[in-house]
C-alpha cells in the first residue's frame, strides 16, 4: 500500500497493515501476436508466494493482528491461491493459519497448490461441496481466537489492497513506463481484486493521482454468475469507497451507475466452469510469453486479452495474477495425513 500512502497518507495511516509484498510490481512492455501489450506482474509481488492475494492479505493480516486473532482461516477450493498465500505469509504477522477447502476439478496448478497446503501442516477442514461454506465458516469462526475470511478475502477491507494498486499503476504511467491503458484485463474469481481496482481508479482520479481517462476494468469470469455479477461487483466497489470515506478519506462523487459503466464482465472464456481448462486458455499460454499463467485463472484472462488485442482495443494492461513462485511436491507423510477425499483427488490427478 506504499503508493496509497504517498497519495493519501492520512487515510493509509488509518488502515492496519502487515508489509508482505515487494512493491511496486513490475510493469513491462510485452509482444503479443505481432503487437504490444503491457503486463502488470502481480505474480512477482513476493518470492515466497506472489500474486494478487498478497495485497489483500497485507490488510487482512493488519486487521487480524489488531484484533488479537490467533488463527486466520481462509476458504477456497482444494488448489486455492488465497489459501496457500495465507498459509505461507501468516508467520510474518505472527498469526497461525488454517484452510477450509472444497472440491474443484483437478489440474496441474490446483495439485501444486494443494500439495503445498498439505506440506505446511496447517489445519485443513475438508468440505464436501461449496454449499457447506456458510455453515463451516460460522462454526469455525466461533472458535476462540479464530477469524474466518470469506473466499478470496472479498470484503471492503480486502479490496483496499487492490485499490492501492491503482495508485501504484498511476505512478508507473506518470513515469513513462507505459501509456494510459484503455482497458485493464484480469481474471474475476472472488471479485476482490476487480472491485478494488474499480474503486481504486475512481479514488485515484478524485485525488488527482490518476490524470487520464479512466480505464475500463475488463474482468474475465473464472467463476460463474451470480458470484461474478457485474452489478454485484459495482456495488462492492461503491461500498469500498464508502468505507474510505468513513475512515476519513476523500469522498468520491460517483454513482453505482457510473461504476457499472466502467466495468465489463466477460463470460466468453469460462468454458465448462471453474477450474476447467479451455483450449483458448492453452493457446493464450503459448502466445503470451513472460508472466506465469495458470489454466484456472490467469490463462483464461490472457485468452480474452488476445481476443481484445486482435480487435484493436488497446492500449491494454494485463493484470497477471498468478504467483511466479513454484511450490514443491508435498512430502508423502503430509499426503497420508490429509483427508481421504483429498488424497483420492490427488491420486486422480
Amino acid at each position: 500500500m506504499d503508493a496509497l500512502a504517498r497519495a493519501l497518507p492520512k487515510l493509509a495511516a488509518r488502515i492496519p497493515r502487515v508489509a508482505l509484498g515487494d512493491w511496486p510490481t513490475p510493469l513491462t512492455e510485452t509482444r503479443l501476436d505481432g503487437g504490444t501489450v503491457w503486463v502488470k506482474h502481480e505474480g512477482a509481488s513476493s518470492a515466497l508466494y506472489g500474486g494478487n492475494k498478497v495485497r489483500t492479505l497485507e490488510v487482512w493480516f493488519g486487521h487480524a493482528r489488531d484484533r488479537g486473532v490467533q488463527r486466520l482461516w481462509s476458504i477456497g477450493a482444494y488448489g486455492s491461491n488465497h489459501a496457500i498465500a495465507t498459509i505461507l505469509h501468516a508467520p510474518r504477522a505472527a498469526i497461525e493459519a488454517g484452510a477450509i477447502l472444497f472440491p474443484q476439478p483437478s489440474s496441474e496448478w490446483a495439485v501444486e497448490n494443494c500439495g503445498a497446503i498439505l506440506a505446511s501442516g496447517c489445519p485443513v477442514i475438508r468440505l464436501r461441496s461449496v454449499v457447506e461454506v456458510p455453515l463451516a465458516a460460522l462454526v469455525v469462526g466461533r472458535q476462540p481466537g479464530a477469524l474466518v475470511m470469506p473466499p478470496g478475502g472479498a470484503t471492503t477491507l480486502g479490496a483496499f489492497g487492490a485499490m492501492s494498486a491503482a495508485f501504484e499503476l498511476a505512478e508507473q504511467i506518470a513515469s513513462g513506463i507505459a501509456p494510459p491503458p484503455r482497458r485493464i484485463v484480469l481474471a474475476i474469481g472472488s471479485t476482490c481484486t476487480t472491485a478494488g481496482l474499480l474503486a481504486g481508479f475512481a479514488l485515484a482520479h478524485a485525488a488527482g493521482t490518476w490524470r487520464w481517462a479512466l480505464p475500463i476494468i475488463h474482468g474475465v469470469r473464472v467463476t460463474p454468475w451470480p458470484v461474478t455479477s457485474r452489478l454485484r461487483i459495482a456495488e462492492y466497489a461503491l461500498r469500498t469507497l464508502a468505507h474510505v470515506e468513513r475512515l476519513g478519506g476523500p469522498r468520491v462523487p460517483i454513482t453505482l451507475g457510473e461504476l457499472h459503466t466502467r466495468l465489463h464482465v466477460d463470460g466468453r472464456e469460462l468454458g465448462q466452469g471453474y477450474g476447467r481448462v479451455t483450449d483458448r486458455a492453452m493457446i493464450a499460454m503459448r502466445a503470451l510469453v513472460g508472466p506465469r499463467l495458470d489454466g484456472v485463472y490467469a490463462a483464461k484472462a490472457a485468452a480474452a486479452l488476445l481476443r481484445l488485442h486482435r480487435a484493436g482495443q488497446g492500449p491494454l494492461v494485463f493484470w497477471s495474477s498468478k504467483s511466479t513462485a513454484l511450490m514443491g511436491e508435498a512430502p508423502l507423510a503430509s499426503v497420508r495425513a490429509a483427508p481421504f477425499a483429498i488424497r483420492k483427488w490427488l491420486r486422480g490427478s
